[in-house]
C-alpha cells in the first residue's frame, strides 16, 4: 500500500534564507514519527505543508485517496462562548461525518480525552484542557494521520502521560514535533531529525529516541572520517597544483577539475559539520550563607467557603545554597503561585517565609515577558551597546551570537523572534544578573533538544539554589537534587526524584485520600481502626520521640549555620547528610503518628 502522505523533494525559504531543501518525507500506516531539529530549521513549517495548510517553493506532496489529515497546532484557542460539545460537533461537521455518528464519537472521544462534562466553555479551560480539546477536535473525525506542533508544552505531567498512551494505543499514524526526550522516547518508532548539518537536510532512524543517538552518533563519525579523508586527498591536490601542472594535457585537465571538485567537497562538508551552539552560563554570588529561604507552616489559599482553593497548607520546607529543587505538580495546583511566594510578590495567608538577608532571586517567568516594539539590541542592552557579563565589558553584537543571533537580528523587533529565540532572550538577559536563588518557570517550552541539553549543564554547574518548574521529566530527573510535589488539594510531599513523585500520585488516586503536608505515603494497615497492644505501647511513646527527632532536626540545622562548618568542605557534608537523615527520620515518626492517631481515633 502506498504511504498515506509521500512528500518528495520539497523546498522551503523565507527571504533569503532557506528553511529546507529537497527534502523527503513520507509517513506509512502505523507509523508515529518524533520530529526533532534546532529552532529555525523548519519543523512547525514542514508539518504544515504535510497538513496542506502551506504550499512548498518546489516539490510535491500526494495524499492517499481519502485519507483523513489531522493537525493540531501549537496554540489553541476557542471562540468565547463556544462549548466543548460544540467545538467537537464543529469539527466533525468540517470532516463531513454524518449526523447520525455525530453522539457515539462524541462519547467516545469525550472518554478518550478525559472530559467530565460537554457543556463546559472551552474559552475558560486551563492551557492544558485547552490543548486536549484541540487534539479531541483532529481525533474525532478518526484521522488517517495525526500530525502534532509541541502538543507537551501546554500539558502537566499527567497531560503527557495521557497523550502517550493515546498515542500508543491509537490505530492511526502520527507526526510528533517535542522536545520532550521521555516523551520521544516512549512514543516514538522512528526519529527524524531536520538540520542542515546532514546531507540530505535530515537523518531518518527507525527506533526509539535513544536509537536514534545512537544513529545520528554513528552518521557523524562517518562525517567525521569522510572529513579527514577529504582534507588529505585536498592536500595532496594542491600540492601537485602549485607545481604549476600544464593544462593543456588531457589527463592534467581532468586531475585540476577533479581537484577542484575534491575542494567544493571539502567545503560542503565542513560547512555542514560546523555547528553553533547557544551559549548558556548562569551566575552564582559568592554568598556564603547556607540558609537561603525557609518556610515554616505556610499556608496560602485564594476565596473563602466552598469557593476556597488551597494551594498550599502547613508547608515546611529549606531551601539551602547549592540545593536545586524540582517543582511538580497538576496545572491550576499552584506551582507558580509558590514561586511568587518566594519572590515575595505574594504573602502567604499564614506562617511565615524566612529569607536570608539581601537575597538575590533572579526569576524567568513563564509568561515570556519582553516589552513589545523593543528591538533585540535593546532588549539585552537597554541603555547602551554593551553589557557587563562575568565580570567583563562585553559589545552587544558579541554577547548576542553567544545566544545565537546574528548582527542582522539586533535591530529586529523582539515581537518578530521565534518561541525559542524569545526564551534565549530572556535566558541572556537572566545570565546578566548573579543570583542567589534562581526560580525557573517552564524554561524548557520551544527550546531545541541542543539548547535544552546546554541549559541543563549550565544548571548542573551554577553553584547557587535552583528551583524549577518543568514538564520535562528528563530534565526534572538530571537536574533536580529534590522533588517538592503539590496535588492540587494544598498537600506538599518531598520526594527523592520524580518517579517517586509519581508512584506517590498513583497511591493517592486509588486510596482517594489527601495526605498530610510532606508526608508522601501512608501503609495500607492505616484503614483499620483498632490499635493493637503493641501499637498502643507505641502510640503512648511515640510524642517523645517525635520530639527528640525535632530536637536532632534543629541542632542538624544550627550545625550548619557555624562558620567552622560552612567553610570546611568535610564537615559540611557531614553536616547536610545529617540533617537529610534527620529530616527523614522526623517525616518518618510523624507519618506513623499520623497514623496510630486515625486508628486511635
Amino acid at each position: 500500500m502506498p504511504p498515506i502522505l509521500n512528500a518528495q523533494g520539497l523546498s522551503k525559504r523565507f527571504g533569503a534564507v532557506p528553511l529546507f531543501q529537497n527534502i523527503s518525507f513520507p509517513v506509512s500506516d502505523g507509523d508515529r514519527i518524533g520530529l526533532i531539529g534546532p529552532n529555525g530549521a523548519g519543523k512547525s513549517t514542514l508539518l504544515a505543508i504535510l497538513a496542506g495548510e502551506q504550499q512548498p517553493d518546489s516539490g510535491d506532496l500526494a495524499t492517499r485517496k481519502r485519507a483523513r489529515i489531522a493537525y493540531v497546532t501549537q496554540e489553541s484557542s476557542f471562540t468565547h462562548g463556544l462549548t466543548v460539545r460544540q467545538a467537537l460537533e464543529a469539527a466533525l461537521t468540517a470532516a463531513a461525518i454524518p449526523e447520525a455518528e455525530h453522539e457515539g464519537r462524541l462519547r467516545e472521544t469525550s472518554g478518550r480525552v478525559g472530559f467530565a462534562s460537554l457543556d463546559a466553555e472551552a474559552a475558560t479551560l486551563s492551557g492544558g484542557w485547552r490543548k486536549r480539546l484541540a487534539i479531541a477536535e483532529a481525533i474525532v473525525m478518526h484521522p488517517d494521520v495525526l500530525l502534532l506542533d509541541e502538543p507537551t508544552n501546554h500539558l502537566d505531567l499527567a497531560g503527557i502521560a495521557w497523550l502517550e498512551e493515546l498515542l500508543n494505543e491509537a490505530a492511526f499514524a502520527c507526526v510528533v514535533v517535542s522536545h520532550d526526550r521521555y516523551f520521544l522516547e516512549n512514543v516514538a518508532t522512528e526519529i527524524v531529525e531536520l538540520n542542515r548539518v546532514y546531507a540530505e537536510g535530515l537523518l531518518r532512524v527507525k527506533g526509539s529516541y535513544s536509537k536514534f543517538i545512537e544513529g545520528k552518533q554513528a552518521y557523524l563519525e562517518a562525517q567525521s572520517q569522510l572529513q579527514a579523508s577529504l582534507k588529505n586527498r585536498v592536500k595532496t591536490e594542491v600540492e601537485w597544483l602549485r607545481r604549476g601542472p600544464k593544462a593543456r594535457a588531457t589527463k592534467a585537465k581532468a586531475r585540476i577539475d577533479n581537484a577542484n571538485e575534491l575542494i567544493g567537497q571539502l567545503r560542503d562538508v565542513n560547512q555542514r559539520v560546523q555547528t553553533a551552539t547557544a551559549g548558556i552560563d548562569f551566575a552564582a554570588t559568592d554568598r556564603q550563607t547556607k540558609r537561603l529561604a525557609e518556610f515554616e507552616d505556610v499556608s496560602l489559599s485564594f476565596g473563602a467557603g466552598t469557593l476556597e482553593k488551597k494551594i498550599v497548607q502547613g508547608l515546611n520546607f529549606l531551601i539551602t545554597n547549592g540545593m536545586r529543587v524540582g517543582l511538580v505538580g497538576p496545572n491550576g495546583s499552584g506551582k507558580t503561585t509558590l514561586l511568587r511566594l518566594l519572590t515575595g510578590e505574594l504573602q502567604p495567608t499564614a506562617g511565615t517565609i524566612k529569607r536570608a538577608a539581601a537575597l538575590r532571586t533572579v526569576y524567568f517567568s513563564q509568561t515570556r515577558e519582553l516589552e513589545e516594539g523593543v528591538t533585540l539590541r535593546r532588549a539585552l542592552a537597554p541603555d547602551s551597546d554593551s553589557v557587563v557579563y562575568q565580570g567583563r565589558v562585553v559589545h552587544v553584537a558579541s554577547y548576542a551570537t553567544k545566544f545565537l543571533f546574528t548582527s542582522e537580528q539586533l535591530n529586529q523587533p523582539v515581537e518578530r523572534l521565534s518561541g525559542g529565540e524569545r526564551a534565549r532572550v530572556l535566558i541572556a538577559k537572566l545570565m546578566l544578573e548573579p543570583a542567589d536563588l534562581l526560580l525557573l518557570d517552564e524554561p524548557t517550552n520551544d527550546l531545541d533538544i541542543a539548547t535544552l541539553e546546554i541549559l541543563e549543564e549550565s544548571l548542573l554547574e551554577y553553584t547557587g539554589a535552583l528551583v524549577l518548574v518543568t514538564h520535562d521529566r528528563y530534565m526534572l530527573d538530571r537536574v533536580s537534587t529534590i522533588v517538592l510535589g503539590l496535588d492540587g488539594r494544598g498537600n506538599a510531599a518531598t520526594f527523592a526524584d520524580y518517579s517517586q513523585w509519581e508512584q506517590w500520585q498513583v497511591e493517592q488516586t486509588s486510596e482517594k485520600e489527601p495526605p498530610r503536608a510532606q508526608q508522601p505515603s501512608t501503609p495500607a494497615s492505616a484503614g483499620k481502626k483498632k490499635l493493637s497492644y503493641l501499637e498502643a505501647r507505641e502510640y503512648a511513646s511515640i510524642e517523645d520521640r517525635v520530639a527528640a527527632a525535632e530536637d536532632r532536626l534543629n541542632a542538624a540545622r544550627d550545625l550548619l549555620d557555624e562558620p567552622s562548618v560552612a567553610t570546611n568542605a568535610d564537615a559540611l557534608t557531614a553536616a547536610l547528610h545529617e540533617m537529610e537523615a534527620a529530616q527523614a527520620a522526623a517525616d518518618e515518626l510523624y507519618a506513623r503518628w499520623a497514623e496510630l492517631t486515625e486508628k486511635a481515633g
